[in-house]
């Protein structure tokens, strides 16, 4: 029979019903300190606080908790670390790049990792971040490197192949964002369905508009170009995407796109949805230097919600998500697979939110709580 790496058998929940044995992760949470701390107070390492021996022993003595082997194993190998893996695309000239400076800025990556560590720090972890190339060929290597030094592993995109995600999860304990659950990994999400629908329906039906563009980024914009494709076809209007309109998530990729549009001659669709807040960035700068009217001309959107977003001279129109939120779901949800639970969900989706502003040919002062909907 396989065990959980806090000693219970596959697929039981350790948490579940009153005969359930204590796990260590039970006495963490009972004490209000770390799976590590407990493990230093029970095996007598680096002469823990009074305070915390004595939160960590009444908490033994309420539930009764008696270490096994595996719990102990556990406990001894804890690193207190969790790794987070970031795709990034790297660019070959950054320094004559029109947008170099974006790198500087916090991105929706940088804000998910904030959330990370606000709840790593609750918990007594550290994180290890490493990036790697969105056409990088050995990501998998890396991955398996960086699980060597961690508890667990939060991965931001589909870092991994099916076949190498369910190797490695069998390791160590994997949270994805963005990815897709699997029954030994757990999947932590925004509605893109709905915010994408909700988005598309306000284009499409209350503004009219009956050509769109879909300027998408990777794997994870595959779902929200789906969502708006259908809606266009339900509404009768047309869609533009493709390998034409296809940009990597920075700024400089939704210009480059508009760029390269505008010299072949192309004509510009009524509104450009795009599938995140720094494309669209990038899409309405490009159009300002072309002397095209945002959104008298083109319509603009987003998706993200980034803080950049509501301060343009022409504020954005997007998808609002609740970025730090999934990131501390993240950490947690992990936090207690490296307790030995089973996660309650596998597929964790949270709440999106369209906020209208007036990139998309919404007036003035629309982006207020009465021009909000929660979805």
């Amino acid at each position: 029979m396989n065990e959980t790496p806090g000693g219970n058998a596959a697929g039981e929940d350790p948490v579940a019903g009153s005969s359930a044995a204590p796990t260590i992760y039970d006495v963490a949470r009972a004490a209000g300190v770390s799976i590590a701390s407990v493990s230093r107070v029970l095996n007598g390492q680096r002469n823990p606080r009074p305070e915390t021996r004595d939160r960590v022993l009444a908490a033994v003595a309420e539930l009764g908790f008696a270490p096994d082997g595996a719990a102990r194993a556990l406990s001894a190998r804890l690193k207190e670390v969790v790794g987070v893996i970031v795709r990034r695309a790297w660019r070959a000239d950054p320094d004559e790049d029109l947008f170099s400076a974006e790198a500087e800025s916090l991105q929706y990556p940088d804000l998910i990792n904030r959330g990370i560590e606000t709840a790593a720090q609750r918990r007594g972890f550290d994180l290890l971040i490493r990036s790697v190339g969105t056409d990088e060929h050995d990501a998998g290597g890396r991955t398996l490197s960086l699980a060597r030094k961690s508890d667990g592993l939060i991965l931001h995109d589909r870092v991994l192949e099916p076949v190498e995600m369910d190797r490695l999860s069998r390791q160590v304990p994997i949270v994805t964002l963005a990815g897709y659950a699997t029954p030994t990994t757990a999947n932590v999400h925004g509605d893109n369905r709905a915010g994408m629908q909700a988005l598309a329906r306000h284009l499409l039906r209350d503004h009219g508009y009956s050509t769109l563009a879909y300027l998408g980024g990777y794997a994870d914009s595959i779902e929200r170009r789906e969502v708006l494709a259908a809606e266009v076809a339900a509404a009768g209007a047309a869609l533009e995407a493709g390998p034409e309109w296809q940009g990597y998530y920075f700024a400089s990729g939704g210009a480059e796109v508009i760029n390269r549009l505008l010299a072949a001659g192309g004509e510009l669709p009524r509104a450009i949805a795009c599938a995140n807040d720094q494309t669209a960035l990038g899409v309405m700068s490009a159009l300002r230097e072309h002397g095209v009217q945002v959104p008298g001309q083109v319509a603009v959107t987003g998706f993200d919600d980034i803080p950049l977003a509501r301060h343009l001279r022409i504020p954005l129109t997007t998808v609002r998500q609740p970025i730090r939120e999934i990131g501390r779901t993240a950490f947690e949800v992990l936090y207690s697979m490296i307790g030995g639970e089973q996660p309650p969900e596998r597929d964790i989706m949270l709440a999106t939110q369209l906020v209208r502003r007036e990139s998309c040919g919404c007036p003035a002062g629309t982006g207020s709580s009465e021009g909000e909907v929660w979805l």
